[in-house]
C-alpha cells in the first residue's frame, strides 16, 4: 500500500508538466456553457389528479403538507448543458417526483404540493455554497429536502481535503440549524475520468483528486443523522438509455465534454426522486 502510494506520488511529480500543460489548454479551450433560463422556484401540485378538498377522509386531508424542496450547489445544479431549467436538474426532478406520487401510495398520501427553489452558481465551491447559504434569508417554514451538488470546482481548485471536509461539516450544520432540513442529500461526485474534455493522463489525475473528495464525502454523510449520500448510478443510467447495446458514453455529457447532458439529467433526477420518496417516507 505505502509502495503503491509512493510510486503514484512519482509518476505525479514527473508528470506534472503535462498536466500543467493540458489543464491551461482545457482551460482555455472548452466550450463556456451559460446556466439556462428557466424558472428557479415554482409551487405545483404533487399529483393533479388528486382531490385533497374531498371530504371522505378529513383526517387524511388534514395530514397532508406541502413539500419544501431546495437544490443548491454549483453549475451542474443550476442545469449547465441544458438549453432550459425545463431540461435541467430542476425541470427533470419536479416531474420525476410527480410520477413517484403516482406509485408510490405512502409518499402519495403525506404529501400534496411541491414548493421548490434553486439556489445555483456556476463555479461555486463548497466554501462559496456556505457563504450563499448564511447570505440567505431564514425560510418561514423548515425545508423538508435540500440536495446539494457539490466537488467539482472544489476538484478543479485543488481544495485540501481537510478544508473540504471542514466545508461539507459547516454546511451540513446551517443547512440543519439555519433552515431546519429534515432531509440533506448529497449527490456523489462525478466520476471526472470519464468527462470527454479532461485528456489523458490529465483526467486521470482529477479523477483521482475527485475520487479522494468523494470519499471523504461519504463518511461525513454517514456521520450525520438526516444526511444522505446519494451515489448516482452512472451505469445504471448507460444501461437504461443503451438496453444492453454499446453506447457512446460522450451521449451523457454536454457540448462541452464537462456537464451532464439533459439525458444525463433526466436519469439524475429519475434517481434522486425515488431516494427522496423512500426519505421521506421514513
Amino acid at each position: 500500500m505505502v509502495a503503491a502510494k509512493i510510486a503514484n506520488v512519482a509518476k505525479d511529480v514527473l508528470l506534472a508538466p503535462v498536466y500543467l500543460y493540458q489543464g491551461r489548454k482545457v482551460k482555455r479551450d472548452t466550450v463556456r456553457l451559460p446556466e439556462p433560463d428557466g424558472d428557479r422556484y415554482g409551487h405545483i401540485k404533487l399529483n393533479p389528479e388528486k382531490n385533497v378538498a374531498i371530504n371522505v377522509d378529513k383526517m387524511t386531508a388534514a395530514n397532508q403538507k406541502t413539500l419544501s424542496l431546495m437544490i443548491v450547489g454549483d453549475s451542474a445544479a443550476a442545469g449547465v448543458g441544458s438549453q432550459t431549467q425545463q431540461e435541467a436538474l430542476a425541470g427533470k426532478l419536479i416531474p420525476a417526483l410527480q410520477q413517484q406520487a403516482l406509485i408510490d401510495e405512502q409518499f402519495n398520501t403525506k404529501f400534496d404540493e411541491i414548493s421548490w427553489s434553486l439556489q445555483a452558481t456556476t463555479g461555486h465551491t463548497s466554501f462559496d455554497i456556505l457563504r450563499r447559504l448564511y447570505i440567505l434569508p431564514a425560510p418561514s417554514a423548515s425545508v423538508d429536502v435540500m440536495v446539494l451538488s457539490v466537488g467539482v470546482n472544489d476538484t478543479t481548485a485543488n481544495v485540501s481535503p481537510a478544508k473540504w471536509q471542514q466545508q461539507i461539516e459547516e454546511i451540513i450544520t446551517i443547512a440543519q440549524r439555519k433552515f431546519g432540513v429534515g432531509t440533506l442529500i448529497f449527490s456523489r461526485l462525478p466520476q471526472m475520468a470519464q468527462m470527454p474534455a479532461l485528456p489523458a493522463p490529465l483526467n486521470g489525475f482529477i479523477g483521482a483528486k475527485a475520487d479522494k473528495l468523494d470519499k471523504i464525502l461519504q463518511q461525513v454523510c454517514a456521520e450525520h443523522i438526516g444526511v444522505t449520500y446519494m451515489a448516482t448510478d452512472f451505469a445504471r443510467m448507460i444501461d437504461d438509455h443503451a438496453n444492453g447495446t454499446p453506447i457512446d458514453i460522450s451521449v451523457m455529457f454536454a457540448s462541452d465534454g464537462f456537464h451532464p447532458s439533459s439525458l444525463m439529467y433526466g436519469y439524475w433526477a429519475q434517481q434522486l426522486a425515488e431516494l427522496i420518496a423512500k426519505l421521506v417516507d421514513n
